[in-house]
C-alpha cells in the first residue's frame, strides 16, 4: 500500500514539473514575440512624393525620413532607378506608374503615379547660356541665350521671378551672392541654367548678414518669413533659392538642427525645406544663422517650431548671438 501511494506522489510530481516546464516554454516565446514586435514597429518608412500627378513639363519630386535608414533604392516604374534619400526624376512618357521604395533592403512603400500629357506639340530645341560666371554688385551683367523660339524669360536668382525678356538679358545684381540663372523659352521642354558669383569689393565681409541689433532681427525675420511661406504652400523655388543664394553661398548641404514639440533632430537645409511641404500645418518660430569664420556663408540653421495646430512652448527671452568668429 505504501508503495503504491509512493508511486502516485511521484507521478504528480513528474506532471507539475512537465507543466511548469511548459508554462515556462510559453512565457518565453511570448516575451520574444513581443520584443521582436516592439523592434519591427519602430522601423516604418516615412516616404513622401510631392504630387500624385505630375504633367511631362514637371520634374517628380521624392523624399524620405525613414528613421536611421542608411541605404535607398527608388524605382519609377519604367526600369529606371534611383539611391539617393531626396530627389526628382523626369518622365519622358505619360502613363500610370507606380513609384517603388526599399529602405535598408527590407522596408517597402509604393506610390501610385499620373504622368499626363501637355507638351505633345511642343517643338524642342537646345537651348544654351553663354556668358559670364562672376560680377560685382551694382555692375550690370550681360547674358546672351541662344536656341530656338519667340519668347525668352530670364530669372536671375534675386527676385524669384522673371527679370528680363530677350535673347539678350542685362541685369544689376543688388546683393553678393552665389547665383543661378534660369532661361526659359516657349519653344523648349526644359530650362537650362547659368550660375554666377556675384561679390562685392567694397565690404570686408557681408555685414548685413548676421550683426547684432535690427540688422540681426531683420536676418532672422527674412529667414523665419521664407520658410513659412514654404510651409504655407507658396512657391518652393523662388523662397528656397533665395534662402541658399543669399545667405548659404549656394550651398544645398547647410546643417540645420530642428526643435518640435520637444523632440530635436538634425538635417540638411534640402531635406528640412522638403520636408516642410509634407509637414502638415508647421508655424516656424524661430531661425537663427552661425556664420563660417572669416566668410559670409553659413555653416548651420537652428529652428525652432510647432504644429500650427497647438500653442508654442513658452520660450525666455535671450540675447540673439552674434557673428561667430
Amino acid at each position: 500500500m505504501a508503495n503504491t501511494n509512493t508511486k502516485q506522489v511521484n507521478s504528480n510530481s513528474q506532471g507539475y514539473v512537465i507543466l511548469y516546464i511548459l508554462l515556462a516554454v510559453l512565457l518565453l516565446t511570448g516575451l520574444i514575440f513581443l520584443f521582436k514586435s516592439s523592434l519591427f514597429e519602430k522601423r516604418t518608412v516615412d516616404a513622401r512624393i510631392l504630387k500624385d500627378e505630375i504633367y511631362l513639363n514637371e520634374d517628380l519630386v521624392f523624399t524620405d525620413n525613414t528613421p536611421k535608414a542608411s541605404k535607398w533604392l527608388w524605382e519609377f516604374g519604367n526600369g529606371a532607378k534611383a539611391t539617393t534619400q531626396n530627389g526628382a526624376y523626369h518622365y519622358d512618357k505619360p502613363g500610370a506608374y507606380i513609384v517603388r521604395l526599399t529602405v535598408d533592403g527590407e522596408l517597402k512603400e509604393q506610390f501610385p503615379l499620373n504622368v499626363r500629357d501637355t507638351v505633345r506639340n511642343v517643338v524642342d530645341s537646345v537651348l544654351t547660356i553663354s556668358g559670364p560666371t562672376s560680377g560685382v554688385v551694382n555692375e550690370e551683367v550681360r547674358l546672351e541665350g541662344d536656341g530656338q523660339g519667340k519668347d525668352f524669360e530670364w530669372s536671375f536668382g534675386e527676385t524669384g521671378r522673371v527679370d528680363v525678356k530677350g535673347k539678350t538679358a542685362l541685369y544689376t545684381y543688388r546683393a553678393p551672392g552665389k547665383y543661378v540663372v534660369r532661361l526659359r523659352t516657349d519653344k523648349s521642354r526644359r530650362p537650362v541654367y547659368h550660375t554666377i558669383l556675384v561679390t562685392d569689393p567694397n565690404a570686408e565681409i557681408v555685414e548685413d548678414l548676421v550683426t547684432p541689433g535690427d540688422g540681426e532681427r531683420k536676418t532672422i525675420d527674412d529667414i523665419r518669413a521664407r520658410l513659412q511661406a514654404i510651409a504655407n504652400g507658396a512657391d518652393f523655388n523662388s523662397n528656397y533659392y533665395y534662402l541658399v543664394n543669399k545667405y548659404m553661398c549656394g550651398s544645398e548641404k547647410v546643417t540645420v538642427n530642428v526643435e518640435m514639440n520637444g523632440k530635436k533632430k538634425q538635417t540638411d537645409i534640402y531635406s528640412y525645406c522638403m520636408g516642410l511641404t509634407f509637414g502638415g500645418e508647421i508655424a516656424v518660430d524661430e531661425a537663427q544663422l552661425t556664420i563660417k569664420p572669416n566668410s559670409s556663408c553659413a555653416s548651420l540653421l537652428n529652428i525652432k517650431q510647432h504644429s500650427a495646430t497647438a500653442q508654442p512652448a513658452a520660450t525666455t527671452t535671450t540675447e540673439a548671438p552674434g557673428k561667430t568668429k
